[in-house]
C-alpha cells in the first residue's frame, strides 16, 4: 500500500513538472512550469509599459478612432494572431507613429513654415503618425494585460493567488508611469523641448519592446482559438431551433465532450441562469447523427460560454458611472483648480493638469496595502483566495465614487461662497483627487480582474477591451450629459456649466453625478447579488504538486 501511495505521488509529482491549460512554451511544446510563466514572464511584460507616460500629452490623439481599436485589436489578437503577435506588432507601429512624429519636429520640411502654418508634408506625417499611434494601443492595450495575466495557470493554486496580484501590480506600473509622463516627461518638454522629450519616449519605447521580445522563451501562449462570436451565433440558433423542447429536469443529461476527449481549453459547469440557452444543449433522437452539427446540438460548455458573454453586459452597462467620474479629473476638476491659487512656495507654481498625477499617487500609495496587508487578513477572514470576491471589490470602488462627487461639491460650494473675497488653495482639491485613487484602486483593478475572468477563455483580450472602453464610453457620456444639462439649466438663464466657472454652479453638478453615481451602485449591489461566477470542471493540486480533486471549481469569486 505504501509502495502504492509512494509512485501515485511520484506520478503527480512529474505531472506538476508541466502546465496543463492549454498553453505552449515558445516553440508550441507543452510548458515546463519551473522555466515559463508567473513573475518571470511578467516582468517582461510589465516593463513594457513604459510608453504610457505618453498619455499626457497623447489624450488629444486618442479620441474616437482609438477608443474602439481596442475592440478590434482584441477580436483580431484572439481570433487569429494570438496575444503575443499582436503585441510585437501594435508595438512596431506605434513605435512608427512616435517615429513620424519625432521627424516632423526636427525636419525642416516636415516643420510648419515660418508664419507657423502648417505645411501639406507636415499635415501627412502628422495625421499618419496619430494614426498609427491609434493603431498602436488598439493592439497592444488589450492583449498585453491579457498576455501577461496567461502567464500563471488558474488551475495550480500558488500560480492563481499570484495572478491575483498581477493585477494589483499591472495598475502599479500603470499610474508609475502616468506619474513620470505628468512630471518627468512635462518638465522635458517645458524646458527642453517637446521633440527630446519625444525622442526621449520613443528610446524607452524601443528598449521596453526589445525587453519584451526578450522573454519570448519564458512565455506560455495561448493558441488562438477562431472567431469566438461564431460559438455563441450557434449555441443561440440551436436554442431557438429547439424552443418548444422542455430542458431535462437532470443537467448531466446535456451534451458535453468528456474531458478526455477536449484537447483545448477548459470544460464548464452547467448553471441553472438563462435557462432558454439550455435547449441548445439537448440531445434530440431524431438527430442523434448530427452530433457535429454545431448549429443544431451545442456543449454544456459552449453554453456558458454564451451565458458568460450575456451576463456581462448589464455589468459594463451599470459600470460605466466609474468611467464619467474619472473623467472628471481631467476636465471640470482641472477648470476648478485654473481659478484657485495654484502658488506651492514663491518660486513653484502646481500647473492645474498635473494634480491627475495626485490620484495616481493615491493608487500607488492604497494599491501595495491592499495587496500585501489587506488580502492576507482577508482571505484568513472570508477564506476567499483573493480576499473578497471581484463584484464586492469593484461595488467598494464605486462607493469610494459617491465620496469623490460629494466631496468635489462640497468644495466647489465652499469656493463659490467665497469668490471675490479671497482666493481658495489648489490643497483643497487634493482630497477628491487622493479619494478619486484610492476607488480606482477598487473599481478598475476590479474592473480588469471582471473582464478577464468572466468572458470565455478564448476571449480574454477581447474582454480586457471591454474594460478599456469603460473609460472610453464614460468620457463620452460625460460630455453627453454636460450638454444636457447645459442645454435645461441654460433656458434658465444661468446655465450649470456656462463659460465662467465663477458664474456656473458646479457643485450642484457634482451633486446630481452623486446622485447617478449612487443610484447606479444599487443597480449593481443588485446585480452583483444573484450573479453566478464561472464554474470551471478541472484538477486542482496543492503546492506539493499532488492532485487535491477532480471537480468543479468557481472562478474568480
Amino acid at each position: 500500500m505504501e509502495q502504492e501511495m509512494e509512485k501515485r505521488k511520484e506520478g503527480t509529482s512529474e505531472e506538476e513538472k508541466w502546465v496543463h491549460d492549454a498553453s505552449v512554451d515558445y516553440k508550441g511544446r507543452l510548458p515546463f512550469r519551473a522555466s515559463t510563466g508567473v513573475w518571470k514572464a511578467s516582468l517582461f511584460v510589465l516593463m513594457i509599459h513604459q510608453d504610457l507616460s505618453t498619455a499626457a500629452k497623447s489624450v488629444n490623439y486618442w479620441a474616437g478612432t482609438t477608443t474602439l481599436m481596442p475592440l478590434v485589436g482584441g477580436f483580431v489578437a484572439d481570433a487569429y494572431t494570438g496575444g503575443f503577435n499582436m503585441i510585437i506588432f501594435s508595438s512596431l507601429v506605434y513605435l512608427m507613429g512616435l517615429s513620424l512624429l519625432i521627424l516632423s519636429q526636427f525636419i525642416p520640411s516636415l516643420k510648419p513654415n515660418n508664419n507657423n502654418q502648417p505645411r501639406v508634408a507636415h499635415e501627412v506625417a502628422f495625421f499618419l503618425a496619430i494614426y498609427c499611434i491609434s493603431l498602436g494601443t488598439g493592439g497592444h492595450k488589450p492583449c498585453l494585460q491579457s498576455f501577461g495575466a496567461d502567464q500563471f495557470n488558474d488551475d495550480h493554486r500558488e500560480e492563481r493567488k499570484k495572478k491575483t496580484s498581477f493585477f494589483n501590480w499591472w495598475s502599479f506600473t500603470v499610474c508609475f508611469a502616468m506619474l513620470l509622463g505628468a512630471t518627468v516627461v512635462v518638465y522635458v518638454q517645458d524646458f527642453v523641448s517637446w521633440g527630446v522629450a519625444s525622442l526621449i519616449i520613443t528610446i524607452l519605447m524601443a528598449l521596453t519592446t526589445i525587453a519584451f521580445y526578450a522573454g519570448r522563451p519564458f512565455y506560455r501562449y495561448k493558441q488562438p482559438a477562431g472567431n469566438p462570436f461564431r460559438p455563441i451565433l450557434q449555441v443561440l440558433v440551436a436554442a431557438i431551433r429547439k424552443r418548444n423542447l422542455s430542458c431535462p429536469s437532470n443537467p448531466a443529461l446535456l451534451y458535453e465532450i468528456p474531458e478526455l476527449e477536449k484537447s483545448q481549453g477548459r470544460l464548464l459547469s452547467h448553471t441553472s441562469g438563462l435557462s432558454f440557452l439550455d435547449k441548445a444543449a439537448i440531445i434530440e433522437e431524431k438527430y442523434v447523427e448530427q452530433k457535429d452539427n454545431a448549429w443544431r446540438l451545442a456543449t454544456v460548455t459552449r453554453v456558458e460560454e454564451t451565458k458568460l458573454v450575456l451576463n456581462v453586459v448589464p455589468i459594463w452597462l451599470t459600470s460605466l458611472t466609474t468611467g464619467v467620474c474619472w473623467a472628471q479629473a481631467s476636465t471640470l476638476f482641472v477648470k476648478q483648480a485654473t481659478t484657485m491659487n495654484l502658488k506651492m512656495t514663491e518660486s513653484f507654481t502646481l500647473p492645474p493638469a498635473s494634480l491627475v498625477s495626485v490620484a495616481a499617487i493615491g493608487v500607488l500609495i492604497s494599491l501595495p496595502i491592499y495587496d500585501r496587508v489587506i488580502v492576507p487578513i482577508l482571505r484568513k477572514v472570508t477564506g476567499n483566495e483573493r480576499g473578497i470576491s471581484i463584484l464586492r471589490r469593484i461595488s467598494i470602488g464605486m462607493t469610494f465614487s459617491v465620496i469623490v462627487m460629494v466631496a468635489a461639491a462640497l468644495v466647489e460650494a465652499k469656493r463659490l461662497r467665497i469668490v471675490g473675497q479671497r482666493t481658495m488653495s489648489v490643497m483643497w482639491l487634493i482630497p477628491q483627487y487622493l479619494i478619486l485613487g484610492i476607488a480606482n484602486s477598487f473599481s478598475l483593478v476590479g474592473l480588469q480582474e471582471y473582464f478577464y475572468y468572466q468572458v470565455p477563455d478564448s476571449m480574454r483580450s477581447i474582454g480586457m477591451a471591454l474594460y478599456l472602453s469603460v473609460s472610453g464610453v464614460g468620457n463620452f457620456l460625460s460630455s453627453f450629459l454636460i450638454i444636457i444639462v447645459n442645454h435645461v439649466t441654460g433656458k434658465n438663464g444661468k446655465s450649470w456649466i456656462g463659460k465662467d466657472i465663477n458664474s456656473s454652479r458646479l457643485d450642484r453638478f457634482y451633486w446630481m453625478l452623486a446622485v447617478i453615481n449612487a443610484l447606479d451602485l444599487c443597480a449593481f449591489l443588485f446585480l452583483a447579488r444573484s450573479y453566478t461566477y464561472k464554474t470551471v470542471q478541472r484538477r486542482t493540486m496543492d503546492t506539493d504538486g499532488c492532485n487535491k480533486s477532480d471537480g468543479v471549481e468557481t472562478v474568480a469569486k
